[in-house]
């Protein structure tokens, strides 16, 4: 990506490598710093004791991380079984333990049954310690008061467990799951399926829909960045995140230029019309990349057959 000049917004996603005892909050302020804008949020909390993906969106694709926020994502963790925790992680304060006895006389084929037992949907009950808010009040402030109040079952997915390593009383896991997934929960219910219990002891996120782990950036390469004068080095364009729609620009494909431009450049809607005969196409609420006549994204807009026009779905100017 070209050098950017002073003055010149940043727009794009950062594909930051988390690091252990860092909230998700503390690297989006440390960017503001460093980028020296308030246009940053991020798509997803890890907890300070895990590491790994974070996509940190910048400028107008800010507006992607709510998208981004609803992706399915991958882990990798290692689990102790026989321990409980009041964080149901390694952080917490211990609550309970299994007799030795017991977890050592746990087999391979009990374990490996028991963890494919979690593959598909499942209902999940959200842990005290986290996010979640509870009548106004987010469940880990009740739970450092020393409360605990009843929560509902919320049903994620489980798209595939790989077991990397069981060396028990310890485990290590590849999970692929939905948004929404408690990996620590995940660990516990493992536990305490097979009559044990278990306490999450390592987390690091290894994907976040197309955002993988080989090409996370940690925030001191950022400041470098900065510092050499390319802040926006490692920044991905907004729109690659719709790299799997079609284009949409003026060119031969439009029959009036200047209404073109007009229309996308204030996110009015685009007649078919608009369009040369056969240029087109769309299926019934198929979505677009629409860009404006100097090849800038403007957003994504959805084909509505019934009135035979393109609406704006997300715009990003």
């Amino acid at each position: 990506m070209s050098r950017t000049e002073p003055g010149i917004p940043l727009n794009g996603i950062l594909n930051i490598y988390k690091e252990q005892g860092f909230t998700s909050h503390d690297v989006v302020a440390k960017l503001r710093g460093i980028l020296k804008t308030r246009k940053i949020g991020h798509t997803g909390t890890l907890d300070p004791m895990a590491e790994g993906v974070l996509p940190v969106c910048v400028g107008n694709a800010t507006k992607l991380c709510e998208l981004l926020t609803d992706t399915g994502k991958e882990y990798e963790t290692e689990l102790l079984f026989g321990l409980t925790t009041d964080t149901q992680d390694i952080t917490g304060t211990v609550t309970g333990r299994a007799s030795e006895a017991l977890v050592n006389s746990l087999s391979e084929e009990a374990v490996q049954t028991a963890v494919k037992s979690f593959v598909g949907a499942y209902d999940q009950l959200p842990p005290m310690y986290s996010a979640i808010k509870k009548n106004g009040k987010r469940l880990h402030e009740l739970a450092r008061e020393g409360k605990t109040v009843n929560r509902e079952r919320r049903r994620v997915y489980i798209e595939s467990i790989e077991i990397l390593s069981a060396a028990l009383p310890r485990m290590k896991l590849r999970v692929s799951c939905s948004k929404g997934t408690y990996i620590r929960t995940l660990c516990q219910d493992i536990g305490d399926q097979l009559g044990v219990s278990a306490t999450m002891t390592s987390l690091l996120r290894t994907r976040v829909d197309q955002f993988e782990l080989q090409s996370a950036k940690r925030i001191s390469e950022i400041e470098l960045c900065q510092t050499e004068g390319e802040p926006d080095r490692f920044l991905i364009p907004t729109e690659s995140f719709f790299s799997s729609l079609r284009r949409i620009a003026s060119g031969d494909a439009v029959k009036n230029g200047a209404q073109y431009e007009k229309l996308v450049r204030n996110g009015n809607v685009l007649p078919l019309s608009l369009f040369k005969e056969g240029a087109l196409h769309p299926e019934k609420g198929e979505r677009l990349r629409v860009y404006d006549p100097d090849g800038c994204f403007a957003g994504i807009y959805c084909f509505d057959e019934a009135d035979a026009l393109l609406r704006p779905y997300k715009l990003f100017r």
